[in-house]
């Protein structure tokens, strides 16, 4: 599946087919022994990494990132080994899932990624070009608990499902763009640049 990737369209190099064939097969091993994520399959996989950089298409550049919530590592672990050289943060308060990204980040040599082991209200060091999320809260509350990590020109993107258009309402969004790709809608709110 991910030979299906239009490397040209998303301007990936060749190196990150070869991290993601090392990251499936990490969090395969790790997956199965601390309840990383529930689909483990090969298939699942591949589709969670092609969600993950869809959104490179349709964003604009930016220099640096905060993924909230990065879990399992979807979709901020995936964008950081795909834009290598943009300077990434990934927030995830569980030990865990925390340990793993630390495991991958090291074996892959990412030297762009930072993992912070908090939730993201707590964190008040960093202020990032980019936020993005997949499945942490609704659009209103994620706005709200990023603040304190966003500047005035920031953009955001959040992986959501079908309850975007109710989110988009209750948060009183208006210039947002919203794309969609099988189940997903990303919500595209782009910064004053």
């Amino acid at each position: 599946m991910l030979n299906k990737i239009d490397i040209d369209k998303l301007n990936l190099d060749k190196e990150f087919f070869s991290r993601c064939e090392t990251f499936i097969s990490l969090l395969q091993k790790w997956g199965k022994v601390h309840n990383l994520t529930g689909k483990l399959t090969q298939i699942d996989i591949e589709e969670n990494i092609i969600d993950s950089i869809t959104p490179l298409e349709f964003i604009n550049e930016y220099n640096s990132f905060a993924d909230i919530g990065t879990g399992a590592g979807y979709p901020g672990l995936i964008l950081a080994m795909a834009r290598a050289d943009k300077k990434a943060y990934l927030i995830e308060p569980r030990q865990k899932r925390v340990a793993f990204l630390n495991f991958v980040k090291n074996t892959l040599a990412l030297n762009n990624i930072e993992i912070i082991s908090k939730r993201v209200e707590e964190v008040s060091n960093i202020k990032v070009d980019l936020i993005t999320s997949r499945a942490v809260t609704n659009t209103k509350l994620l706005l709200d608990l990023t603040t304190n990590i966003s500047k005035e020109n920031t953009s955001f993107l959040f992986y959501k499902g079908s309850l975007l258009e109710t989110e988009v309402e209750d948060a009183k969004l208006e210039d947002c763009i919203i794309k969609k790709r099988k189940d997903r809608n990303y919500l595209y709110l782009k910064g004053n640049l």
